[in-house]
């Protein structure tokens, strides 16, 4: 099997695809041969050396990769589950940029026809970032107005359906005009594109009264404003800090990110209680006490994106090996939907 290694954080010459013995499904697992595997922002922050839950609950050498999406080759003692052949998505906590892969069954989910796994594999970061963001931090209600920023991204793009699904009136921030589009087919009432006009002057034309849930990771950049621009009861919801981290380079700038960490608000309790708003912040990668809540919600999700309810997110594909020139382009900020690696494997039941 061939697998991605970070021997030691840093720059894009980090990412080393080396060959590695297959790996045997323990009591418990389910082996799974790799056809496609989601690339995400945090996989670069990982590679830098800046992701807290890379050092504190992985260490280096580092694989990195939290999806994937391929077919069941083998069953661990006690599985009772997908037979081998069978198409699945998986969600693991690093690892997943590897061409075979032994996961928990509790991990494992089975695919519908109609969703093709280069597809699946952009499925669980995304929607599971957006669903926890919406369903069980900001607990949002229909006709309430959200405010997405990095709406035509992965998270973005998943923020807008299920915003669209729950019945909230939605407005998608994006950076460029070649994103406008995007946004408004997944989902978004109103588009700003800060790139062509002020993003709050923008945003008070939409919604006056403010808004009552913004989903920002963007970081020092847009904090305090998306703070200043909700309304009585309104919630920001925190999930990233990218406006602290390089565009291109692929490592860190340390003046910068002192910058950014002086420039990051910090909410006051006395402050929130006399606005009455919420600020909440969050880290799929540090939910796994939560792991039944998030299946559940993984399974619901595969279930509507089954039923054409919600859609797959638009990807451009890699090859495996092309896996530096992945990473650049996530963090040049110019991507839309999601990016995958791809493997040579045949995906019959899917749908391009």
């Amino acid at each position: 099997m061939k697998k991605i290694v970070i021997a030691r954080p840093g720059g894009y010459e980090r990412l080393q695809v080396v060959d590695a013995p297959d790996p045997r499904p323990a009591r418990g697992e389910i082996l799974i041969e790799t056809a496609a595997v989601g690339v995400n922002y945090a996989d670069c922050i990982a590679r830098m050396g800046l992701y807290a839950s890379a050092r504190e609950l992985a260490g280096y050498p580092l694989v990195p990769g939290f999806e994937l999406a391929g077919t069941v080759l083998a069953l661990g003692d006690g599985v009772v589950g997908p037979q081998p052949g069978t198409r699945v998505v998986g969600v693991t906590l690093f690892g997943g940029y590897a061409s075979k892969i032994c996961l928990p069954a509790a991990r494992v989910f089975v695919l519908p026809n109609g969703l093709s796994l280069e597809e699946a594999a952009g499925v669980p970061t995304a929607y599971l970032t957006a669903w926890y963001a919406l369903h069980r931090l900001a607990h949002t209600g229909k006709g309430e107005r959200i405010l997405v920023h990095s709406a035509a991204g992965g998270v973005g793009g998943a923020l807008l359906q299920l915003g669209r699904a729950a019945g909230l009136v939605t407005t998608g921030v994006v950076g460029g005009s070649h994103k406008v589009e995007l946004a408004k087919e997944l989902g978004a009432d109103d588009v700003i594109d800060k790139s062509a006009t002020n993003l709050w002057r923008a945003a008070e034309t939409i919604s006056p009264e403010g808004y009552d849930v913004i989903c920002d990771a963007n970081g020092a950049a847009t904090l305090a404003d998306s703070y200043r621009h909700l309304a009585p009861a309104g919630r920001l919801v925190v999930y990233g800090f990218h406006s602290m981290l390089p565009r291109q380079g692929g490592r860190p700038s340390w003046p910068r990110l002192a910058l950014g960490w002086l420039r990051t608000p910090r909410f006051d309790p006395l402050r929130l209680t006399r606005d009455n708003r919420s600020v909440m912040g969050f880290n799929l990668s540090f939910l796994s006490q939560r792991e039944q809540l998030l299946a559940k919600a993984m399974r619901d999700l595969i279930a509507r994106l089954g039923q054409g309810e919600l859609r797959p997110l638009p990807i451009r594909r890699y090859a495996f090996e092309d896996v530096v020139q992945a990473h650049k382009d996530i963090e040049s900020g110019t991507t839309t939907g999601k990016l995958i690696l791809c493997l040579d494997h045949r995906d019959p039941a899917g749908a391009d």
